[in-house]
């Protein structure tokens, strides 16, 4: 901003002074730190490169369709995700199940005998769980035993211990009994949909965080929520509103080109045609955008974020001329599918079914051409859906996310910087920062509070009490 010029929103000014900050990114991770920091009354810039908020949990059109680009849930444990719904009026449109439910249908078994279910009882940990692990028709009665004892062993583990980050889940698994029937069936069902890896290339803390924290704290905590709308009308719609109502200015097509700090210890902030003056900086954008940014000495390794690996997600999309599914999602085994979701209501579809099938840890499909996912996945869901086989196939497409999340690779946790920097009034947020939360939406909206936490601290601004409230009930 030239001289003379009126202030932007996050400038310092004598008025101003120490109130200042600028967010960088416009993802779940952003747009937390901005509502906290605004929450406390600091002056806050939003800038986000891409047209919408939302980072990669956003829609877009398809004809009449409104597709969210990967299906996304939730579950009650994130009570930070749940705190960021609260936040933008959210919730009601975003409902959790009643009670842990999940169907688990197995290609290999035969007709008839293909459905099994995980679902909870309202029983203490762990016998929440124990009729429908006792019942579960995909495990042999030896591996529902062993899958119990392991279940105690991983609850016994010290998630504050960092040797649990250097050794793999599977490896972990094996030596507790765990067959690869079992590992395929149970812990991979739940382990690759949550880490975005198998569980041999998963860091054994983050799986142990993970199981410990959705089936073995709290009966509820594993239940399953998600989105009863396109991801954008949370994300983008009712998160800008309510960053208006905090007083923030949010600033799309907004790419950041440099951070710098000034002599007088404040931060300049550039993006094309404009330079912002302003007291705290917040970088919550991908960990290689971050590295490109960071100034000279902010973090005594940078180069260990370009280390931080990523991990791929798929999602196919088909629609059919009629209804070929009665229940609103259900998971697969012994098929390349992994979960398919019903997405007919939320996209805007009128007639007919609109099916999305969610594949994480895709590596080996990623890149595949639109018509070879098509030949691969389609007798696929003939097979589990036999009321698609006379259906009309209206669209089929794919959304691929090559970057998806951070690879929750052994070694891992070491990598993964913390919301403060070596920079005084420059932070860090996104999933990938050492939340403790594989690559989430709670990951991200923890790491936007603990960003936000960091800057108020500095800044001297009192931390409001709603935005930590759900720190109390985690």
């Amino acid at each position: 901003m030239s001289d003379g010029a009126r202030p932007a929103p996050g400038q310092r000014t004598p008025e101003s002074a120490a109130r200042g900050a600028v967010v960088i990114g416009g993802g779940l991770a952003g747009i937390t730190a901005a509502l906290a920091l605004a929450d406390a009354g600091v002056r806050v810039t939003l800038l986000e490169g891409r047209p919408r908020l939302g980072g990669l949990a956003f829609s877009f059109q398809r004809g009449e369709l409104t597709v969210d680009n990967g299906q996304h849930v939730y579950l009650r444990c994130c009570t930070a995700y749940r705190w960021f719904l609260d936040r933008i009026e959210g919730a009601a449109l975003a409902p959790l199940q009643d009670r842990l439910d999940v169907p688990v249908v197995d290609l290999a078994k035969p007709a008839g005998r293909r459905l099994g279910r995980l679902r909870r009882d309202p029983l203490p940990v762990p016998l929440h769980l124990g009729r429908s692990l006792a019942a579960y028709p995909h495990l042999s009665l030896a591996e529902r035993a062993s899958v119990g004892r392991a279940a105690l062993a991983l609850k016994g583990l010290d998630l504050a211990d960092p040797t649990l980050d250097t050794q793999d889940f599977g490896s972990w698994l094996a030596a507790h009994g765990q067959s690869a029937r079992a590992i395929e069936a149970l812990w991979d069902l739940v382990g690759v949909a949550t880490l975005n890896a198998v569980a041999g290339d998963s860091s054994l803390g983050l799986a142990a965080m993970v199981f410990k924290t959705g089936l073995l704290s709290d009966p509820g905590a594993a239940d399953i929520g998600w989105a009863h709308v396109p991801l954008g009308e949370l994300h983008d719609r009712l998160a800008r509103r309510a960053l208006d109502s905090a007083g923030v200015r949010t600033e799309v097509r907004s790419r950041v080109t440099s951070v710098s700090v000034m002599e007088n210890g404040g931060w300049r902030v550039e993006v094309p045609g404009e330079r912002i003056e302003t007291d705290a900086v917040v970088l919550a954008v991908p960990q290689r955008e971050a590295y490109e940014l960071l100034p000279p000495g902010a973090l005594d390794a940078p180069e260990r974020l370009l280390e931080i690996g990523t991990a791929p997600i798929l999602n196919v999309h088909v629609v059919y001329d009629r209804k070929v599914l009665a229940r609103p999602f259900f998971a697969a085994l012994g098929t390349p599918v992994q979960w398919v979701f019903d997405r007919t209501h939320a996209s805007g579809l009128r007639s007919g079914q609109y099916l999305a099938l969610s594949q994480s840890a895709a590596q080996d499909d990623i890149d595949l051409p639109v018509a070879e996912l098509r030949a691969r996945y389609v007798p696929e869901l003939e097979k589990l859906l036999p009321g698609t086989r006379g259906a009309v196939i209206e669209d089929f497409f794919v959304t691929r996310e090559r970057t998806a999340t951070f690879a929750p690779t052994p070694g891992v946790g070491r990598l993964r910087p913390g919301a403060r920097t070596k920079a005084s009034g420059l932070y860090l947020a996104g999933a990938w920062t050492a939340t403790g939360w594989p690559a989430t939406m709670e990951s991200a909206v923890r790491s936007g509070v603990s960003a936000a936490d960091a800057a108020l601290r500095a800044l001297g601004r009192p931390r409001p009490s709603r935005l930590f409230a759900f720190e109390e009930a985690a």
